[in-house]
């Protein structure tokens, strides 16, 4: 059986490089316009604790992918798992937060689309880091030893 605490490891580290590839996709939909263009008013600035505090919760939220659910799909199992994060973003820190309203309809009407984009990009992310990072994925590898 597979070590637990290396897994988890695995899938924190994956859930920080999909936190990464996340604030990328959303720092350049805001500097380049692409959300002013929806109506959302998302622009972030790249500073360091923007970052830091984004690949801390993506490391936490990576944890979600601990059960092995649909291994061999990494489109899918993002979108799965990136569902978490949207609704505590659209639930729970825009109008607890951040005084934006339930879904953050302040910031415009299509933000609930954007954050399920942006966060959609995180599961994309972290899956894929899964998918490459998985031994047991690869038995190939197995042998080698």
């Amino acid at each position: 059986m597979r070590n637990l605490f290396a897994w988890a490891s695995i899938c924190v580290t994956a859930g920080v490089f999909g936190a990464l590839a996340n604030s990328v996709f959303l720092w350049m939909a805001g500097a380049n316009g692409w959300t002013a263009a929806l109506g959302v008013a998302l622009a972030p600035e790249w500073t360091r604790p923007w970052l830091y505090q984004r690949l801390i919760w993506g490391g936490i939220w990576g944890l979600a992918f601990m059960p092995r659910l649909m291994p061999n799909s990494f489109f899918w199992r993002g979108v799965l798992v990136s569902l978490g994060p949207t609704v505590v973003q659209l639930f729970i820190v825009f109008p607890s937060q951040l005084e934006k309203g339930y879904f953050g309809l302040e910031l415009g009407n299509l933000t609930p689309v954007v954050v399920l984009l942006v966060n959609a990009v995180w599961g994309w992310g972290a899956a894929l880091w899964l998918l490459m990072a998985d031994e047991e994925r690869h038995m190939y590898s197995r042998r080698l030893r």
